[in-house]
């Protein structure tokens, strides 16, 4: 038993000390910044200054407290308030200032650049009123526009190094629903179940927080419905309750318990240095239902005939009317996308950094896919007071069509 310890805290300490090398590489530091001055030379903003914690580490690789100002042109310059050691250990910046107070950033770009931009970009859609409202006080002769969406558009193509992230926190997803399969039981609660199978990724480097840019939208890992406790409310954006959820917090898994042939709706979201990951896979103790085995069956088929036609150039909207088409030519139309009255206009989000990015495969989006971009792809079907069905999966555009990402097979796993 001693010795069994011992292998588990060698074995913790190893994957600690392999999260503590994980190092953005200085070339994509390099190429994002190149990218975004771009951008920001094609919208006429002189510079722009990066607050949001998942942008910062995007484009200097390091989280800590601090600000990122990156001019049109030239060198970009990393304010850090907290922590300066481990932001020097982190960030490939070059040029680093250590600061006491945010009020010290005007000063610091006019005594570095010699003059302060006239147009600056922030990210507006994310920044608080009162912070913005500092900042016009803080850059008093400044005009201030919204640099979000550059931000954002950099962001959606993924480099060969990012997909590289996201296929080793596919790998840590994998191995959290073969945990599921070998470990789900009748009589564990759904939250039970859930904090089972969590602690077992955080074993395997789960950062466990999730991020996602919607001020309205919660993070969490542990969403599991069973049976009924999967047909009472909404579906995707809207909030899924299960039996015993607290109306504080009326979605992800409940008290229930778990029972022998029942339809298990398990959607596990997983985060690896800072690489978010979103699947959906369905789950049995013994046989399933015919009717919500056919509905999940049905779900991976709409999966199937959507990520056949998917390929550069391809509208959203021609990818979300394609998922609607199958689902109505299977017999789903009612129940796909939510019940009647309460469906939502969206199949799919782009997935990274942020659990949810742009692009979004939804009604009338007609932007087409371009290669690089990485989606979770989720047809969906909820069952008003019976259940939920469906599967959701990772996949790459590529420049020939696009390859799945995910490598949980794309089955109902029946235990």
């Amino acid at each position: 038993m001693i010795d069994e310890r011992i292998g588990r805290r060698t074995q913790i300490r190893c994957q600690m000390e392999k999260q503590e090398k994980f190092r953005v590489p200085a070339s994509e530091i390099d190429s994002r910044i190149l990218r975004i001055q771009e951008e920001l030379r094609k919208a006429e903003i002189e510079g722009l200054l990066v607050i949001q914690r998942v942008d910062l580490f995007y484009f200097s690789g390091t989280a800590q407290n601090g600000f990122l100002f990156i001019p049109a042109n030239g060198k970009p310059l990393l304010f850090i308030k907290k922590y300066m050691p481990r932001a020097r250990r982190e960030s490939s910046i070059k040029e680093i200032i250590e600061i006491k107070s945010v009020k010290e950033v005007p000063h610091g770009i006019l005594d570095f650049y010699g003059r302060l931009p006239r147009t600056l970009g922030l990210e507006l859609d994310v920044i608080p009123v009162n912070q913005f409202n500092f900042c016009c006080r803080l850059f008093k002769d400044q005009k201030f526009v919204d640099a979000s969406p550059l931000i954002l558009k950099v962001r959606m193509i993924k480099s060969s190094w990012e997909i590289e992230q996201m296929e080793r926190v596919a790998e840590l997803s994998c191995k959290t629903f073969g945990y599921m399969e070998e470990n789900i039981r009748p009589g564990y609660t759904e939250m039970e179940f859930a904090g089972m199978f969590e602690t077992f990724a955080r074993k395997l480097g789960h950062g466990a927080k999730l991020r996602v840019r919607d001020y309205q939208t919660e993070g969490y890992p542990w969403h599991i419905l069973s049976g009924r406790s999967g047909g009472l409310v909404g579906l995707l954006d809207a909030p899924v309750s299960g039996e015993g959820t607290s109306p504080a917090f009326p979605c992800g898994a409940g008290s229930k318990k778990l029972a022998s042939n029942e339809p298990i709706f398990i959607d596990f979201d997983s985060m690896l240095n800072g690489y978010h990951f979103d699947e959906t896979r369905m789950f049995s103790m013994g046989p399933m239902p015919q009717k919500a085995l056919d509905a999940s069956l049905a779900a991976i088929e709409i999966q199937n005939h959507v990520l056949d036609k998917v390929k550069p150039g391809i509208s959203l909207d021609d990818l979300f009317h394609l998922s609607i088409a199958k689902a109505t030519s299977l017999g789903y139309a009612e129940t796909f996308l939510g019940p009647p009255g309460y469906k939502v206009a969206f199949v799919g989000h782009g997935i990274g950094l942020e659990l949810v990015e742009q692009p979004i495969i939804a009604l009338n989006k007609e932007t087409p896919l371009e290669a690089g971009m990485t989606l979770a792809l989720e047809p969906k079907m909820l069952f008003d007071n019976e259940f939920s069905a469906g599967i959701e999966s990772v996949f790459l555009v590529t420049e020939e069509g696009h390859r799945l990402l995910s490598k949980t097979a794309s089955r109902v796993f029946i235990c």
